[in-house]
């Protein structure tokens, strides 16, 4: 028998320096010329680098003046250069095992490693090939993937031995320095696929369905009011449970349970809710349920059909602070209020990704869409549309351009649980006086992650409303929001947000004869919270709100709000 060992040692290193079809992983390579001394210098030395600077190349020719690309730039992309695209997307890269090196197509006789390529090929079997059927020789790798292929040169060694083939002394000295000099990237790769086998069986035993996944909040909140009101320290909880179920692999469909004790503190304004309160009244509810629906790779239908707002179909761009679980900690930091004038919650909608820094998303929310008496149903009800244009130039700046057009019915007004009485129209002039409102609300918000560690954002939002037959109001919101990413240690965030809540602007003559003039004053929110991320499932946030002149009038005491929020998540 021929020394075995040697030669699976000097065609493993001689090959697998030529290939990146190892570990799924793929680098890009240093070039220089794969001369005869070269190779020699491979097959003499078994001591590598961290990463292998050498290229094998498996033609003839390279060329000298092709551009050098770092290994390091390599890593950062998701495939190897030259990869060809099918349908405006890159093929798979799962790569396959090849019987005969007569399927590697960049594989010729007279390539200096055909025989070497050849032996691995058809008496061990430890070469592989890209769908495309090329080889791809002309790639460095590092240390780890050698491992993969000396492992697997190992396990076809002790197939020859249970054959009863023998091995040399000097063979086996061999084996043991390559085992010694690989010693930790053998063990890494023999743990990893230990604990991935571990963790397969568990999700096959475990697993609630081949469709379905489960996931669950729960939330206790300790708060009270220390100034501007008498109310006593409480301590509320909110639960959910969301089934997501996916038939295609692409579609969506959520299904999510609601359970909350909330009570709001008594205020004289919305403007000090929280944004996490709920208030089921005791009862498990079906908080929300909607379907996404890809069509094309451009266009996401959206099917809304209980408890929704504008939001659901759109981005509010507001990253950092949107949830209600782990951002702000009031109502009004988590988005610009217009997204919840329409207080419809069934509806249709549609994301159109133009292009990677373009989207153009708009839906249709009807109140009654399942009453067919007259006045209801989806089209002859309360209603609410939405149109918004997303601008992201780059992953760090987005900006929103929102539009936003309502109906509601006597008595409804344009309640966003936000902002001042007067804001949302719900009674106009007096109780008894209680007229439909039409509005069209028009927003800007913009998010600026200017570092990893900050990030800059806001918004301004502004609605006009008409109480049929009586008169126009106008309605201003904004705010700025200060975010610190990883404030402390990584996943805590401390946030920062100040602004003005829901305003009644201005009145036109028919309200104001009514009684319904602008708010007198101007009430600013200030918002400070820290979220603690204990581990990966728990965060702690406490953190305060304080309200000027609470509902646009200093005659009114300021409000300071403090809250300790405990999120976990499953």
């Amino acid at each position: 028998m021929k020394k075995l060992i040697l030669i699976i040692a000097t065609l493993a290193i001689e090959s697998l320096l030529s290939s990146t079809v190892i570990a799924g992983q793929v680098l890009q390579p240093k070039q220089i010329n794969a001369t005869s001394s070269d190779r020699q210098s491979i097959k003499n030395n078994f001591y590598l680098s961290k990463d292998i600077p050498l290229s094998t190349g498996i033609i003839n020719n390279i060329n000298q003046n092709k551009k050098l690309i770092s290994i390091a730039d390599r890593r950062d992309r998701e495939d190897p250069p030259n990869l060809p695209y099918q349908g405006g997307q890159r093929r798979d890269l799962q790569m396959s095992q090849v019987t005969s090196v007569s399927q590697l197509s960049d594989v010729q006789p007279n390539d200096w490693a055909f025989q070497a390529l050849q032996s691995l090929v058809e008496r061990y079997g430890v070469i592989a090939g890209y769908p495309d059927s090329r080889f791809r020789g002309d790639r460095t790798m590092t240390r780890y993937e050698f491992a993969v292929g000396l492992n697997a040169a190992l396990e076809r060694i002790d197939v020859q031995i249970a054959a009863g083939n023998s091995i040399t002394q000097t063979d086996l000295a061999t084996l043991q320095r390559l085992q010694t000099d690989f010693a930790t990237e053998l063990a890494t790769l023999r743990g990893r696929v230990d604990r991935l086998k571990v963790q397969t069986a568990q999700l096959e035993a475990d697993r609630f369905s081949t469709t379905t996944k489960l996931k669950g909040t729960a939330i206790f909140a300790l708060s009270d009011v220390f100034s501007g009101a008498d109310d006593n320290t409480v301590l509320q909880s909110r639960a959910r449970l969301a089934f997501e179920t996916s038939f295609t692999g692409k579609d969506l469909l959520t299904t999510r349970l609601d359970f909350g004790n909330f009570e709001q503190f008594d205020l004289p304004t919305d403007e000090g809710r929280l944004g996490f309160d709920s208030n089921t009244e005791g009862s498990v509810e079906l908080g929300n349920l909607e379907y996404e629906l890809p069509v094309g790779e451009k266009i996401t239908l959206l099917f809304q059909f209980n408890d929704s707002d504008s939001d659901d179909f759109t981005d509010v761009i507001n990253p950092l602070f949107e949830d209600s679980d782990t951002g702000a900690i009031s109502r009004f930091g988590r988005r610009n209020p217009i997204y919840r004038v329409p207080n419809s919650n069934t509806g249709i909608g549609a994301r159109l990704q133009v292009s990677e820094a373009v989207s153009f998303d708009f839906g249709y929310l009807a109140g009654d869409a399942n009453d067919p008496a007259a006045g209801a149903g989806l089209f002859n009800g309360d209603y609410g549309a939405i149109a918004q244009l997303t601008l992201t130039p780059s992953d760090r700046l987005a900006v929103g351009l929102t539009y936003i057009h309502s109906y509601e019915g006597a008595g409804q007004g344009i309640d966003t649980g936000t902002g001042s009485t007067a804001a949302n129209l719900t009674q106009i002039g007096t109780p008894d006086l209680e007229l439909p409102v039409i509005a069209n609300s028009y927003g800007i918000e913009v998010s600026y992650r200017i570092s990893d560690r900050f990030a800059l954002g806001g918004w301004v939002g502004y609605t006009a409303a008409r109480a049929i037959g009586l008169g126009d109001a106008s309605i201003w919101n904004y705010a700025l929001t200060l975010g610190f990413p990883d404030l402390g240690e990584e996943g805590n965030l401390g946030g920062i947000i100040i602004g003005m809540q829901p305003k009644l602007a201005g009145t036109s003559s028919g309200l104001r004869a009514v009684g319904q003039s602008s708010d007198p004053d101007t009430s600013i929110h200030v918002e400070g919270f820290y979220r603690h991320q204990a581990t990966d499932n728990i965060s702690i946030t406490p953190g305060l709100i304080w309200l000027t002149a609470p509902n646009h009038n200093t005659e009114n005491e300021d409000i300071i709000i403090g809250t300790i929020r405990t999120a976990f998540e499953f």
